[in-house]
């Protein structure tokens, strides 16, 4: 397998990943912002697919009309040379102090009027450009004072903007999705909307819940001690995996960003493994942030060190899956066996109650004696993992 990535990967960074100047809590920047034109032809150079950004990263907060127009205009010249594409979009809803208490969710109703009227214009663009999912990440929504909020009221908003929002879209014919990305705290205490199984469930309840789906981040997951590769599984399972945010994390701490891979590598493996397989047919996107350590030359050699890292991983899994071992620990783990259903087609309870061999005559002694051959199909996927196989 070739390890250069090509359009095809359908790789995707944001402006704000390699943009990202690597100030933090603790320190002024290490280094300088980049120019969205440069990042477009630097990534088209490594073989990128598209870029994503957020409103204020191509266009900075409070720009006039006429620059905004001429931001604009040089940032789609450089798709027009580069041919990358814009598949995703968002909104800023968290670096202005005006969304200090949340876009969607703040008390203030002027505040989440103002938030609607900028994801508003915002979504007029991406329109524009070309993208069909938009995410929302709702990263000032929440608090830090469980008496400040009450939930119930900013579900309810949370709940009204969104659905406000995708009516727009339909009216207007844009063909956008919208993605929600959880994440359970930074740079709120609690966010809400925490995890995959949250937003599941909130989108349940939305008016226009056929075009609301999810954007995991693997390091959001994993900063709730949750396997990413599960909550993906549901996702897909339930039809509502509409983009996905790769990158590393180590452990239940503050949100990494590391460079895919540069974490849990198992469970990077698996879920790449899942991603080929699953029936996933959007971008591989990857928020990351360089580290603060590197200088723009390092920036860019992490941008590849993404695309590289998720290559040779569906190379490992590729691997994994042709391998004979492997498909004999499968089968004698019975993993696919699961895949037949409990009951027979068109079995009833009483016909359950009546099979003997399902209750009385069943041996759940000797069944629960038998191992399960777990451990083996582990050293194989390691084995993989590290190129010993």
């Amino acid at each position: 397998m070739a390890l250069q990535p090509t359009r095809d990967d359908r790789f995707t960074f944001g402006l704000w990943t390699v943009g990202w100047p690597a100030r933090d809590p603790f320190g002024d920047a290490t280094r300088p912002a980049l120019d969205p034109v440069e990042t477009v032809h630097r990534l088209a150079e490594l073989g990128a697919y598209g870029v994503t950004c957020h409103d204020d990263d191509l266009i900075p907060f409070g720009t006039a009309a006429g620059e905004r127009d001429r931001l604009i205009t040089r940032f789609r010249a450089a798709l027009a040379e580069t041919g990358l594409v814009v598949p995703m979009m968002t909104t800023n809803l968290f670096t202005h102090p005006v969304f200090k208490d949340g876009g969607f969710t703040s008390n203030d109703r002027a505040v989440r009027r103002f938030a609607l009227r900028k994801i508003l214009r915002n979504l007029d663009l991406a329109a524009e450009l070309g993208a069909t999912t938009y995410v929302f990440w709702g990263g000032r929504e929440g608090a830090e004072v469980d008496q400040a909020k009450d939930i119930r009221a900013a579900l309810d908003r949370y709940r009204e903007g969104i659905d406000l929002l995708a009516g727009h879209v339909k009216e207007q014919g844009y063909g956008i999705r919208f993605a929600i990305e959880p994440k359970p705290n930074e740079p709120r205490g609690d966010i809400l909307l925490p995890t995959v199984g949250h937003a599941l469930a909130f989108i349940a309840e939305l008016e226009h819940g056929d075009m609301v789906g999810l954007n995991p981040e693997v390091g959001h997951e994993q900063m709730a001690g949750l396997n990413v590769t599960a909550g993906i599984a549901q996702a897909l399972w339930a039809g509502k995996l509409f983009h996905i945010d790769l990158n590393g994390q180590r452990g239940v701490k503050y949100d990494q960003d590391l460079v895919f891979g540069h974490g849990d590598l198992l469970n990077a493996f698996s879920l790449v493994d899942l991603l080929e397989t699953g029936g996933y047919r959007g971008p591989r996107h990857f928020d990351y942030k360089p580290l603060r350590t590197e200088d723009i030359d390092g920036v860019w050699a992490s941008a590849a060190a993404n695309m590289r890292t998720y290559l040779l991983l569906k190379e490992r899994a590729a691997a994994f899956r042709a391998d004979p071992a492997v498909a004999e620990a499968l089968h004698a783990a019975g993993v696919a066996d699961l895949a037949t259903p409990t009951l027979t087609p068109g079995e009833t309870v009483a016909e359950l109650l009546a099979d003997r061999s399902a209750f009385e005559d069943f041996d759940a002694d000797r069944t629960g004696e038998r191992g399960c051959g777990f451990v083996r199909l582990a050293q194989l996927a390691l084995e993989h993992v590290l190129g010993a196989r």
